[in-house]
C-alpha cells in the first residue's frame, strides 16, 4: 500500500510539473478526451480511445499498410495461407516474440487469444462470431498444430480480405495466456483483472490507468520490433478546448487532440505550433430508437433527415474537421456511396410530418456527449427541429454514460460517431444494415439492433454481400444497400471525420492513420 502512495504521489507531482514547464524530451504529454473509455481489456474494448490504446500496448497477427490499406503485411504472423475451399486459414506465428512480462510469445497465447474473445462474448465478440464461432465449437475451429502454427476453420467461405481485416481489428490482439491466467477469478479468463490490467507484447506497456484522467504509458524494453522512440507516453484528459490549446501554447503538453475550429484558427499562425489532419473512416449519425412511438413511423424518419443543416454545420462548427457524407460506408471503402441526398428543406419535413399526423409536432430526447463537437451539433440540431415543430430535450452526460444508455436502447436520440473495426465494407454494413435478433436479449448488438430496427431482408443483402468473392459485384451490391438504407433506415447520418491534431513543432512521426486504432505511438520523436 506504501508503495502504491509513493507512485500516485509522484504522478500527481508529474502531471503538476508538466502544467508548468516544457514536457520532458523523452516523454509524449497530449491531451485527449478518454472519458469514453470502460475497460483495457482487448476483449472488451469498443471505443475509440481505448482501440487506439490497445493499438499500441498489443500486437496482432497481421497488419496493414495506414496509406495503403489494401496491403497487408505480417505483426506476429510471419506468413498464412487459405484453402481452396476458402474456409481453413493457417498462421505461421513469428519466434521469438517476448511479452512484457518475459513469457515468450506462442501458438497457445493466439488460440487463447482468440478463443477467449467467443468465450467472454463482450461487445466487440461479433468481429469474430460472424465467422461462425462459438462457446462450443471453439476449441475445434481454433486451433494450435504445434508451438508456432494456428489453424482457423470458418463456417463459410468469406471474401478472403474480410477474415482477415477482422484479424486487424481490437479483437485480434494477442493476450498472455500465463500472466492473464493467474488473475482469473472464477472462472472469467482473467476479464475482472485485465479490465484494468495488462498482458500484452506492444511497443508500449500500461503504467496506470485512472479512469476519465489520466493514461500513462511506459516503452516495452521487450518489445521484438522496432524500439519506441519515447520512453513514455502520457494521455491527460482535459475535456475543454481552450484548456487544451492553452496548454499547448505553454508548452505544458506536447499535443492537443480535441481543438474546435475556433481554437484551430488561432494557432494557425503560431510558428511554434504544428497542424495536421488526416481523414477517418468515422462518421457522425443520430440513432432514432424505433421503440419511440414517433420515432417508429417512417416519414417521421424521413422528415429528420431534411430538419438537420448540413451545409451549416460543415462551414462552421465541423469546418476541416469533417466532410458532408450521408452512407453508411466512409468514403475510401469499397462499394462506397458519395450520393447525398439530404438537406435542410423545412417545409418538405414539415408535409412529412403531417403525413404522419403529426404536424403539431411532439417532444423527444437526444444524449449527448459532453465534449466538443457534438455539444454545438446538437444544439444547432435542436435549432432546426423547432422549426418544424419539433422540441428536442438534450440530455448531456460523459462518454459511459451516453454509450451505456445507448447500448440498453434506453435512449430517443442519440447523437454520436461510428468507426469502423476493420477495412472491409461489411464492418458498418454489420452494424448499420444488419439485425439477426431484435429480441432485448439477443447476442448481437449492431447500431440497428440498439435502435430496435427490425430488418430480416435487409440482414439477408448484407450476408449475401459478404460472400460475394467477386470483387466488383461485391462493391456494387454495397452500393445498392446504401441507397436503400438511405431512405429507409432510422440513422440520419450526415458526416465523415477529418481528425486534426495540434502539436508543438518539435513533435515528429506521431502516426495518424485512417481509423482510430491505427494512430501510432511507436515512431514519435521530440
Amino acid at each position: 500500500m506504501k508503495k502504491l502512495f509513493l507512485f500516485v504521489f509522484a504522478l500527481s507531482f508529474l502531471v503538476i510539473q508538466t502544467a508548468q514547464a516544457s514536457t520532458p524530451k523523452d516523454t509524449l504529454v497530449m491531451a485527449f478526451n478518454i472519458d469514453e473509455i470502460i475497460s483495457l481489456d482487448p476483449a472488451e474494448i469498443f471505443e475509440f480511445a481505448g482501440a487506439e490504446y490497445a493499438a499500441n500496448a498489443y500486437d496482432r497477427l497481421i497488419k496493414y499498410d495506414v496509406d495503403n490499406v489494401s496491403e497487408i503485411y505480417p505483426g506476429i504472423a510471419e506468413t498464412w495461407d487459405i484453402s481452396d475451399d476458402g474456409l481453413t486459414y493457417t498462421f505461421k506465428i513469428k519466434r521469438g516474440v517476448t511479452f512484457a512480462s518475459g513469457n515468450k510469445l506462442s501458438a497457445d497465447d493466439v488460440v487463447f487469444s482468440l478463443r477467449r474473445v467467443v468465450l467472454l462474448d463482450k461487445s466487440p465478440a461479433f468481429i469474430l462470431t460472424q465467422f461462425g464461432f462459438t462457446p462450443e465449437n471453439v476449441e475445434k475451429t481454433i486451433t494450435k498444430l504445434d508451438d508456432y502454427t494456428v489453424k482457423i476453420v470458418l463456417d463459410k467461405a468469406y471474401a478472403p480480405t474480410f477474415f482477415l481485416y477482422c484479424l486487424t481489428s481490437t479483437a485480434g490482439s494477442v493476450v498472455d495466456k500465463k500472466e492473464v491466467m493467474a488473475h482469473e477469478k472464477d472462472g472469467d479468463l482473467g476479464h475482472g483483472w485485465l479490465k484494468t490490467g495488462y498482458a500484452g507484447s506492444g511497443p508500449y506497456t500500461l503504467r496506470i490507468w485512472k479512469a476519465s484522467e489520466i493514461m500513462m504509458l511506459d516503452a516495452n524494453k521487450n518489445y521484438w520490433g522496432d524500439a519506441p522512440k519515447l520512453k513514455r507516453i502520457i494521455i491527460r484528459q482535459i475535456a475543454g478546448s481552450s484548456s487544451q490549446r492553452m496548454l499547448l501554447e505553454k508548452g505544458d503538453i506536447d499535443m492537443a487532440r480535441n481543438l474546435t475550429v475556433d481554437d484551430l484558427k488561432s494557432l494557425e499562425k503560431n510558428k511554434d505550433i504544428r497542424i495536421r489532419k488526416r481523414a477517418k473512416g468515422r462518421i457522425y449519425y443520430l440513432g432514432l430508437n424505433q421503440k419511440n412511438k414517433y420515432l417508429k413511423i417512417p416519414e417521421v424518419r424521413q422528415a429528420l433527415k431534411y430538419l438537420v443543416d448540413y451545409k451549416v454545420l460543415e462551414q462552421t462548427i465541423l469546418r476541416g474537421k469533417a466532410t458532408l457524407h450521408q452512407a453508411f460506408l466512409p468514403k475510401g471503402f469499397l462499394g462506397a456511396l458519395e450520393e447525398n441526398p439530404f438537406s435542410l428543406d423545412i417545409e418538405k419535413a414539415k408535409a412529412l410530418l403531417k403525413k404522419a399526423g403529426l404536424e403539431n409536432g411532439f417532444t423527444v430526447t437526444m444524449d449527448t456527449r459532453n465534449a466538443e463537437p457534438v455539444t454545438s451539433m446538437a444544439l444547432s440540431i435542436q435549432s432546426t427541429f423547432a422549426k418544424a415543430g419539433i422540441k428536442l430535450e438534450i440530455i448531456p452526460g460523459d462518454g459511459k454514460q451516453t454509450l451505456t444508455k445507448y447500448r440498453a436502447r434506453r435512449h430517443d436520440i442519440y447523437i454520436g460517431t461510428w468507426g469502423p473495426d476493420y477495412m472491409d465494407p461489411h464492418t458498418n454494413a454489420d452494424t448499420f444494415a444488419r439485425n439477426p435478433d431484435n429480441a432485448d436479449d439477443a447476442k448481437s448488438t449492431p447500431l440497428a439492433w440498439r435502435n430496435a430496427w427490425d430488418i430480416p431482408a435487409m440482414t439477408q443483402k448484407a450476408d449475401e454481400a459478404v460472400l460475394e468473392r467477386d470483387t466488383a459485384k461485391r462493391a456494387q451490391m454495397y452500393l445498392d444497400l446504401q441507397r436503400e438504407h438511405q431512405q429507409v433506415s432510422p440513422f440520419v447520418i450526415m458526416f465523415q471525420d477529418i481528425e486534426v491534431v495540434a502539436e508543438r513543432a518539435n513533435v515528429k512521426n506521431f502516426i495518424l492513420g485512417p481509423s482510430f486504432d491505427s494512430n501510432f505511438y511507436q515512431y514519435t520523436t521530440k
